[in-house]
């Protein structure tokens, strides 16, 4: 239902999207792909698991990768500007975060960044989601659409 209405939202602005994700392996893509009509939005994704993907495709600069590691705020952000160049969007939608079972750059497990970017606005958020990596992958899905279709209902 999210993944609809976030097609809805964007469509009816005349927006596209781009996905870039990291610890959803393309999850938020596949819930995207299966909304009937998903090709009118939806330009595609980057799956960028390794962090050296982050920079030599999505251009995150590897020098904050080094610095903070792949789960942080501003990789996030990175992240979603990147594939939102990257493939030509309107809108960039990222994900990066610890699925477990081990910490990840001094992130625990659970700690997932979404972000988007439109046209006029940027926003990150930071999660604290509890489960197995199955449920935190899900969790982590649902907040990257729940927050880009925040922001595609924004008229500013």
């Amino acid at each position: 239902m999210g993944a609809a209405e976030l097609l809805t939202a964007l469509g009816g602005r005349g927006w596209s999207l781009a996905v870039a994700e990291s610890l959803t392996g393309g999850a938020v893509c596949d819930e995207l792909v299966a909304v009937p009509g998903a090709s009118q939005v939806l330009r595609g994704g980057v799956v960028a698991y390794a962090t050296a993907v982050k920079a030599s495709v999505l251009g995150v600069d590897p020098t904050l990768l080094v610095a903070r590691g792949a789960v942080d705020p501003d990789v996030a952000l990175a992240m979603a500007r990147g594939v939102r160049r990257l493939l030509e969007a309107d809108v960039g939608v990222a994900t990066t975060g610890v699925a477990g079972p081990e910490p990840q750059d001094g992130a625990e497990v659970g700690t997932v960044f979404v972000a988007t970017v439109t046209p006029t606005q940027a926003r990150v958020r930071r999660l604290r989601l509890d489960g197995d990596r199955a449920q935190i992958r899900a969790g982590a899905v649902e907040a990257a659409l729940a927050l880009a279709r925040e922001l595609a209902a924004d008229p500013s």
